[in-house]
């Protein structure tokens, strides 16, 4: 039995014990438009309009998370290049970052580099001891019991960030509960995509909210 304690991936949101901007909270999704900007232009995205009966295509972006290519390297060469690993990592700490922001849970702008509340750890693969070389191939398979639950923990989570809006405009304080709830919907998706999509472990992501 897995250690649910000590998976692996790991996630922590510093709690803000101090009163948030009431003004950037109110207008947060306007607020965040850069960020949205330039997390798809990092994440890749492709455009497509119509022109005198043509529909012409236009795309850009630097690709997102890899999973593909680290699958094909762990199958056939048994290999997970560093650099891969770092960009995914970087990548996915700064997506969740732009998300906590989203989520009121942090009034300070998401940074392209710096961690600031929002500490995501995923331990780089010793290939040839810590990886089967075949797992790759159906883990994404193997957690759709993870997609269906996240898929209401979702809907519960975007209720909760309602109510957290309203009471951060009266009050000026996230209330404990309910950003311990959304830090742990958050933790879930972080282990089900360093499981299933970045290959990072071979351990199946434990069924809790809690580390």
């Amino acid at each position: 039995m897995i250690d649910e304690a000590t998976y692996p991936i790991k996630l922590r949101v510093e709690y803000p014990d101090r009163p948030l901007d009431r003004l950037t909270t109110a207008f947060r999704l306007f607020v965040a438009i850069p960020m949205f900007i330039l997390l798809g232009s990092v994440e890749g995205g492709a455009w497509q309009w119509s022109s005198g009966g043509t529909t012409k295509g236009a795309a850009a972006g630097a690709g997102g998370l890899l999973f593909f290519a680290p699958l094909l390297m762990i199958v056939f060469r048994q290999k997970y290049p560093r650099w891969w690993f770092d960009w995914s990592l970087e990548l996915l700490r700064f997506s969740n970052r732009v998300g906590v922001y989203l989520a009121l849970m942090d009034d300070r702008y998401p940074s392209t580099d710096e961690q600031q509340a929002v500490h995501l750890d995923l331990p780089y693969p010793d290939v040839h001891r810590d990886l089967n070389r075949w797992l790759p191939l159906v883990k994404w398979f193997l957690a759709i019991p993870h997609y269906i639950v996240l898929f209401f923990l979702s809907i519960g989570a975007v209720v909760v960030v309602i109510v957290a809006w309203f009471a951060i405009l009266f009050t000026g304080r996230y209330p404990q509960g309910m950003f311990t709830f959304l830090e742990g919907v958050i933790r879930w998706q972080n282990r089900v995509a360093g499981y299933a999509f970045l290959l990072v472990t071979d351990q199946y992501p434990p069924f809790r909210l809690a580390p």
